[in-house]
């Protein structure tokens, strides 16, 4: 998908991806900033505050008013926090383009963090964090993030943080973090689907002119240090044993990072990878067993999850390992072929909505700090070779930089351990 980048003199960018005919238009309000640009001690502000943005704004002193003027017209809004980025929006038929702005405009500008909100609004908190944690098959996700990046490190920490800090934040930490973190030149309005172009930029241009100017923030460089394996066993009395397997991987913008997406797609990419037929069609172990290569700015990561049974632990990582492992024998020319239409393919299915295509015009700008269109990033998949994807995993796939991170009822490190060769 094609989009357009017009920069205000403030710095603000406003993205947009028109496109024809009747259906929906999405007003995105993206800053470039999240989880890991937090202190420890501010570890959770970023989402929390994402949660407090919905509570009151200039226009729209409560939750209920902004409620009340999106469900008036039959439209949605959210927002999401990731490590590198934080969005907000609202996804409306196109008849309604001007409230959607409205509301997203002004959460984004002006949100008063009311103090009785923030108070409520930590149990809010509490209780999502007490429900991610009864959710293994996501809770070993942040799991694993800790085991490879290390929890010293804004990476390896969570988005939504400890109930510490959540307990610990005041009106004070939300207005100094917004006032650092969402500034002109950090932030995108991107805007999606079926709109006048003309029209978008005007009003784009006369309610963002006087945001607030300031440093584009920094967060902390990522250096991977590792020299053996690791483990991280988390004991949880479970049904089903709940494993990532990671290695570091490359950054965002590398010219090997397309080259480890086709790996990992041929790996654990869809129902006929690898891995899924070994795994799971062949030996039944697994109900679910998938490979993912996900970037950063300064690093990568290439993980395996899967959930097995608690007594088949040790046969299920054995097959695991040994496919990573054969990844470095070669690939052939038909999973080249199919690897890359899956990329290609699924890429453009999760771009076809206007909410999607929003955030990814966002990512790429904010994080990717790139203006190219999706088809250049198809010619990049098309010019991987078979081996390119053998020498990489020669390269990526070593024993001394795997990451074991499992949620089961499992304690013996030791045992788990010897297995960890590829």
């Amino acid at each position: 998908m094609k989009f357009q980048t017009h920069t205000l003199k403030n710095g603000l960018k406003v993205l947009l991806s028109p496109s024809s005919g009747e259906g929906s238009v999405t007003i995105m309000a993206m800053t470039g900033t999240g989880s890991r640009y937090e202190s420890e001690k501010e570890n959770g502000i970023s989402h929390f505050l994402e949660h407090m943005v919905f509570k009151g704004s200039k226009n729209y002193p409560n939750m209920k008013s902004i409620a009340e003027e999106l469900d008036g017209v039959g439209g949605m809004f959210n927002a999401f926090t990731g490590k590198d980025h934080t969005a907000y929006y609202s996804k409306v038929d196109k008849r309604h383009f001007e409230t959607a702005f409205n509301v997203v405009s002004d959460i984004f500008l002006n949100p008063k963090f009311p103090a009785a909100e923030i108070k409520r609004e930590k149990g809010t908190i509490i209780e999502e964090i007490n429900m991610y944690k009864d959710i293994p098959v996501r809770n070993v996700l942040d799991d694993a993030d800790e085991t490879i990046f290390g929890k010293d490190n804004p990476l390896g920490r969570t988005i939504i943080g400890s109930k510490k800090n959540i307990l610990a934040f005041t009106r004070k930490d939300f207005v100094t973090y917004f006032e650092k973190n969402y500034v002109a030149g950090n932030s995108a309005i991107c805007i999606t689907g079926s709109f006048s172009e003309k029209k978008a930029l005007s009003m784009a241009k006369k309610t963002f002119a006087n945001m607030r100017v300031g440093d584009v923030p920094r967060h902390e460089e990522y250096v991977h240090e590792q020299n053996s394996p690791r483990i991280n066993l988390h004991y949880k009395k479970t049904d089903q044993t709940h494993m990532v397997v990671c290695l570091p991987s490359y950054e965002l913008n590398n010219k090997k990072e397309v080259i480890a997406e086709v790996l990992s797609t041929i790996l654990g990419g869809g129902m006929s990878s690898r891995l899924f037929a070994q795994v799971r069609e062949r030996r039944g172990l697994a109900y679910y067993v998938r490979a993912d290569q996900d970037s950063y700015t300064d690093i990568g990561s290439l993980c395996i999850r899967a959930g097995v049974s608690n007594t088949a632990v040790n046969e299920a990582l054995k097959v695991i390992l040994n496919e990573v492992s054969s990844m470095k024998k070669g690939v052939s020319a038909k999973e080249l072929k199919k690897a890359k239409e899956y990329i290609k393919g699924t890429t453009a299915l999760s771009l076809d909505t206007t909410d999607a295509q929003a955030a990814h015009i966002g990512y790429t700008t904010l994080v990717r700090k790139s203006t190219k269109d999706l088809s250049v990033f198809n010619k990049a998949i098309d010019k991987v070779t078979a081996k390119q994807v053998k020498d990489l995993a020669k390269e990526l796939l070593v024993t001394n930089k795997l990451n074991l991170t499992i949620i089961g009822p499992h304690k013996d490190e030791k045992k788990f351990l010897k297995l960890l060769k590829v």
